[in-house]
C-alpha cells in the first residue's frame, strides 16, 4: 500500500467532521481518519493551533472558525449566497414555503442557502447537505443544462432510490431532463420524500452557463406547480441578473 502524503493525512483529519459528526474527540478522530493515535494527535494539535480546529472544556473538537473565514471567500458559497439572498427572501415572501439556493459538486448538489417557514413542509436539507443530482428539483434543473457527454454518463450511472417515486431509470430521466430544457423549470414529485414537491429553475452567471439553481419545496397534497413556476423563474432571473447575466435579445 502507498504510504499516505502528509497533506492527505491532514485532510483525513478534516473530513472525519461531518453533519452526522460536527464533535469528534481526539479518539473518534483518529478512527475515522484511519491515523494512529500518535498521528493524529500531532496533526489535531497543528491544525487546532491554526484556528482549522477548536477543541471545547471538555476534550472535545470542533470545525474552527478560521475554516469558515476562508470558505467564506469560495465564489459558489457564501458570495452566491449574499447576491441570492434578496431575491431568495422575495420568493419566501411570496410563497412561505421552504427556499432553496445549491450549487453543483460532481454527481451531487450541495444547498448554500434554505429559507423556512415555521408551517413549511418538512424536508431533509440543511446548509451543507447534499443529495444526488436526480433526486431533487435543483439537481435537475443544473443536471438539465450540463454537457450532453456528462449528462449521459449521469444518467447511465448509479441512480440512488429513496421512496417509490424517486427516478431510477435511465429513459425516464433523460426525458425529464429533455422537459426541464423545453419548460425552463424542473420539477421533483415525492423523490427525497413523499410529502413534498419541489419547483426548481436554473441560475445563470456573466457568461450565461449555468451556476447555481434555486427552488421552493411545497406539501405534495397543496403543490400547484403552475403557480408557483412563474415565481421561481422571476427569482432564478434576478439573481442571474445580478451575477452579471445578460438575457439575449435585451
Amino acid at each position: 500500500m502507498t504510504p499516505r502524503s502528509a497533506p492527505d493525512r491532514l485532510l483525513s483529519v478534516l473530513a472525519a467532521f461531518d453533519h452526522e459528526h460536527p464533535a469528534l474527540s481526539l479518539t473518534d478522530i483518529s478512527r475515522r481518519a484511519g491515523l494512529s493515535l500518535t498521528t493524529a494527535h500531532r496533526l489535531v494539535g497543528a491544525l487546532t493551533e491554526w484556528g482549522a480546529l477548536e477543541r471545547d472544556p471538555g476534550g472535545v473538537y470542533h470545525v474552527g472558525l478560521r475554516l469558515w473565514e476562508i470558505a467564506a471567500l469560495a465564489p459558489r458559497g457564501l458570495a452566491l449566497r449574499q447576491v441570492a439572498l434578496p431575491h431568495l427572501e422575495d420568493l419566501y415572501e411570496a410563497t412561505h414555503e421552504n427556499v432553496q439556493l445549491a450549487v453543483r459538486d460532481g454527481p451531487e448538489v450541495v444547498y448554500i442557502e434554505w429559507l423556512s417557514g415555521r408551517s413549511a413542509v418538512g424536508v431533509h436539507i440543511r446548509v451543507g447537505a447534499r443529495w444526488p443530482l436526480h433526486a431533487t428539483g435543483v439537481g435537475l434543473a443544473l443536471l438539465a443544462h450540463d454537457d450532453p457527454a456528462r449528462q449521459e454518463e449521469y444518467c447511465t450511472g448509479p441512480l440512488a432510490s429513496f421512496t417509490p417515486y424517486t427516478i431510477t431509470d435511465p429513459a425516464r430521466l433523460r426525458r425529464e431532463l429533455a422537459e426541464v430544457r423545453r419548460t425552463g423549470v424542473a420539477v421533483s414529485s415525492r423523490q427525497v420524500t413523499d410529502d413534498a414537491v419541489s419547483v426548481a429553475a436554473p441560475i445563470r452567471g456573466t457568461g450565461g452557463a449555468v451556476v447555481a439553481a434555486v427552488s421552493v419545496v411545497v406539501p405534495e397534497a397543496d403543490a400547484q406547480v403552475p403557480v408557483l413556476a412563474p415565481a421561481v423563474r422571476i427569482a432564478a432571473r434576478g439573481i442571474s441578473r445580478a451575477l452579471g447575466w445578460l438575457p439575449e435579445g435585451r
